[in-house]
């Protein structure tokens, strides 16, 4: 990969290392929106470098931030890693404040993708002083098991469960088959989701509630094909932004072609100029 495309940053927060990637300005553009991607579990920043290519084609600034563990950000996940979805929610922030002399007088969107989305919302509820005017989720959703249909319904608990006891047992999550290596605390509050169907608790705070806290408007888009947060998970995800406006949508792929969970960010254009109408029509101040 090209890595001229977009400058390698880097942030420091809690002796780790938040790799970020910042892609130039789009030309033309005065004073561009500015979006910050926050991953998918497993998935590093590049993989999103067409969909950042798309959205600056569209009249958008584009940061992808590496979560925590994953790409250019550190900690490797080890036994001696603690950290959570509270720490991801937290990380963000840290990128935000990292970024505020590109934002200044700007619209700011996040955009998550899957647990991504999930952090971007705890983000939002629980560290208001880091405000941006709009909210983008992509195959976002909570997997609780009792969302999914057909056969699928009866595997996805005994599949988190068995995750959740594996990493447990290991310390870490390895990565076998599933979300790439991770801390233990991020699979401890993802297996909790696709248990109850709620956010865990997170620093003794009652998570849910301060969700149904969060203004910010909101474009959530459910995709086709998606194996992992199919479209009631994304659905039961809305209903607790009871605060927000939402709007809510399910792409469906043009026909001969198919899109998923991750694909998607690869046939990216629709998705982008979605996002660039979303920003157009934020509010600001």
């Amino acid at each position: 990969m090209d890595t001229r495309e977009y400058q390698q940053e880097f942030v420091q927060v809690d002796g780790a290392r938040l790799g970020v990637q910042v892609y130039p300005e789009p030309e033309g553009v005065t004073d561009a929106p500015v979006v910050l991607v926050v991953p998918a579990m497993g998935v590093p920043a590049r993989y999103y470098r067409h969909f950042a290519v798309e959205m600056r084609a569209v009249g958008l600034a584009v940061a992808v931030a590496d979560l925590r563990g994953t790409g250019e950000s550190t900690p490797r996940p080890s036994r001696s890693c603690r950290y959570g979805y509270a720490e991801l929610a937290t990380d963000i922030g840290t990128v935000l404040t990292a970024l505020k002399p590109r934002l200044a007088g700007r619209r700011s969107l996040l955009l998550g993708h899957s647990l991504g989305g999930q952090a971007a919302v705890l983000h939002l509820a629980l560290h208001r002083e880091h405000e941006v005017d709009g909210l983008a989720l992509v195959a976002v959703g909570i997997p609780y098991w009792r969302d999914f249909t057909g056969l699928r319904r009866y595997g996805v608990l005994p599949y988190a469960r068995g995750i959740a006891a594996t990493t447990r047992l290991l310390g870490v999550w390895p990565g076998w088959g599933f979300g790439g290596r991770q801390a233990r605390g991020v699979i401890r509050d993802w297996a909790h989701t696709a248990r109850t169907g709620c956010f865990p608790p997170i620093d003794g705070l009652d998570a849910e509630a301060a969700v149904g806290r969060i203004r910010t408007p909101v474009l959530a888009i459910s995709v086709d094909g998606d194996q992992y947060t199919p479209h009631p998970t994304l659905d039961r995800l809305c209903a607790k932004l009871t605060s927000a406006r939402v709007e809510r949508e399910r792409f469906s792929p043009p026909p001969g072609t198919t899109v998923d969970h991750f694909t998607w960010a690869r046939a990216a254009d629709p998705f982008a100029a979605r996002v660039a109408s979303f920003a157009a029509d934020l509010p600001t101040g």
